[in-house]
């Protein structure tokens, strides 16, 4: 623990979230334990040790919970079941058990803002049952007009109207994913009994899916036609918002000693500020976006531009600095379950994988925030091949895929084919290469969505025993996390803001001084830091025979260094 009068980022209050390594993953395309083609969470408890390796401490796993799977799992019909295809709630008790036994923590994603259409609340409300008749937003209206011209985060009118009630209803993502109304002080005290449910289970916290939408305005307004969505400017970080967060935190979160992350939708650092820490709303950090759109033009998902690593540098630097003495603690991520792969996506998956892969590993670790690595990524796992709309299972993917295929834009898979391999979600869905057997050793049947045939070269298995595999290299830099608290709690200090290619920083701690040193770029690249100091120890790279000459530090394709100063 640092010394009290030591300049920390952060409040300076020591926390085991702000020390953790957080690895995501996606139950289904984990590892399936009967042969269905479906990961379950035996299958998880099957690669416990494996977790244990890697040197992670919580696992943020996203929605188990019994679902159509509308939107693989984030459109929920019942809050308290698990989802049969995964197990049931004995097989999750010993996950749980199995994990806190390794001293793994487990966070579960929670869906607050929205519902199955399945889930018996809707169920009643669209049959305006007693007591239900306003769980959700129900507008009244001539069926072939909605009631504003809010956009779906799927693409197409975020309003469906329901001909039972005779009324539209509201959905900011998928039309099987109606919004809950949480103006309604009845659903508030439904979902706080959910969250406390599984608090009392045991289960170390939440990661908040899309937490900062719950609110949305009285009247519906229209929102800026011009707009990339349509509407955001009303429903994230709504009028109400900061109540029903606040809310949470203070009739159920305060009483555990839990990690709550929210996934900010259209967050900026100032309103970051507001739902974190005891001043603000209670939660600990959130994530944000601003890195992940960089490639996408005015024309949105459809339109990918090129990006400078001085837009990714600037955009995760803001955030440092921004957050910097506040109770808000910051996160770091470059892939989710709902992004590319990293190494496709941030860096070169031919000719320099290996050290690409690496070199994004290096800056998710030494970072000053809470890092979170998805499954696969600790591999190098790289983006699909997508060939045919009959491939993929992403619902935002299909969803615009078949809108452009009815508004005419496209005619073929082939007119689409570029984009989707590049911004599919299913990239980042394809399941966990653990050997470079038939189905990746993810399963003895028949895989739920195609196993990358990369998985041939790219698995666990062949990394598992190198020690020049990207797989070693996570492990030993997470134990370099775990051993230097200056990445942690460190200062952060940029070093090179205007050069094109090499992202060098500073992380201090006291009389502890760490050096950071990154190309990005498949060209070696030169750079002088000599008024960094002076090396005494090279602590990571991924190239053999670093040189530790700050005045003339010559980076090779995607190197990484991490130097120790006087």
């Amino acid at each position: 623990m640092c010394p009290a009068d030591t300049e920390t980022i952060g409040n300076g209050e020591p926390a085991w979230w702000k020390e953790a390594v957080v690895y995501e993953i996606y139950p289904q395309s984990f590892n399936d334990s009967d042969g269905d083609g479906i990961g379950d969470i035996p299958g998880v408890i099957e690669k416990a040790d494996y977790l244990d390796e890697l040197g992670i401490d919580v696992i943020w796993m996203t929605p188990p919970y019994d679902s159509p799977h509308a939107d693989n799992g984030y459109d929920i019909r019942n809050y308290r079941s698990i989802l049969d295809a995964f197990g049931d709630m004995d097989d999750f008790d010993r996950l749980l058990s199995e994990l806190h036994d390794r001293d793994i923590r487990l966070i579960l994603d929670m869906v607050l803002n929205h519902t199955s259409d399945e889930h018996e609340w809707f169920r009643k409300s669209r049959r305006e049952e007693g007591g239900y008749e306003d769980y959700y937003h129900w507008v009244e209206g001539d069926p072939d007009q909605p009631p504003n011209n809010w956009t779906s985060g799927f693409g197409g009118p975020a309003w469906t109207y329901d001909d039972t009630r005779e009324a539209w209803y509201l959905h900011l993502f998928h039309e099987k994913q109606p919004d809950l109304n949480w103006r309604n002080p009845e659903v508030r005290r439904e979902m706080h009994d959910v969250v406390e449910f599984w608090l009392e289970k045991g289960i170390d916290g939440f990661r908040f899916d899309v937490f900062n939408v719950m609110s949305k305005p009285e009247g519906y307004p229209d929102g800026d036609p011009d707009g990339g969505w349509i509407g955001m400017e009303h429903f994230s970080d709504g009028p109400r918002i900061h109540e029903y967060v606040g809310g949470l935190y203070d009739d159920v979160l305060s009483a555990y000693d839990v990690m709550t992350v929210g996934e900010g939708m259209d967050i900026t650092p100032r309103a970051a500020k507001r739902y974190c820490g005891p001043s603000g709303d209670g939660l600990n950090m959130v994530y944000h976006y601003d890195h992940t759109m960089l490639d996408y033009g005015d024309g949105g998902w459809w339109d990918i531009v090129d990006w400078e690593v001085s837009e990714i540098r600037e955009a995760l630097t803001k955030w440092v600095q921004q957050l910097e003495v506040t109770d808000a603690w910051n996160t770091v991520y470059l892939g989710t379950h709902d992004t590319p792969r990293i190494v496709s996506r941030f860096g070169n998956d031919d000719r320099y994988h290996y050290e690409s892969a690496t070199m994004l590993g290096t800056l998710l670790l030494t970072f000053p925030a809470t890092p979170f690595c998805f499954q696969g990524d600790e591999i190098g796992m790289t983006n699909y091949p997508w060939s045919s709309r009959e491939e993929m299972r992403d619902a935002d993917a299909t969803n615009r895929v078949e809108l452009a295929f009815e508004e005419d834009s496209a005619e073929e898979f082939a007119d689409v084919a570029d984009v989707v391999r590049y911004r599919s979600r299913d990239n980042a869905r394809t399941p966990i290469q653990w050997s470079g057997d038939a189905a990746g050793g993810f399963t003895d049947g028949e895989p739920w969505i195609p196993v990358n045939p990369a998985s041939e070269e790219i698995n666990v298995a062949d990394q598992r025993d190198r020690t020049d595999s990207v797989l070693s290299y996570y492990q030993d830099l997470i134990e370099l996390r775990h051993n230097e608290e200056a990445l942690v709690y460190g200062v952060y200090d940029l070093l090179t803001d205007d050069h094109p290619r090499v992202w060098a920083f500073e992380r201090s701690l006291g009389d502890e001084r760490l050096l950071v040193a990154l190309n990005w770029a498949g060209r070696t690249s030169r750079v002088d830091l000599s008024y960094a100091g002076e090396v005494t120890s090279i602590l990571a790279c991924n190239y053999d025979d670093p040189g530790t000459d700050l005045g003339a530090l010559a980076l090779r394709p995607y190197e990484a260094r991490v130097f120790r100063l006087a």
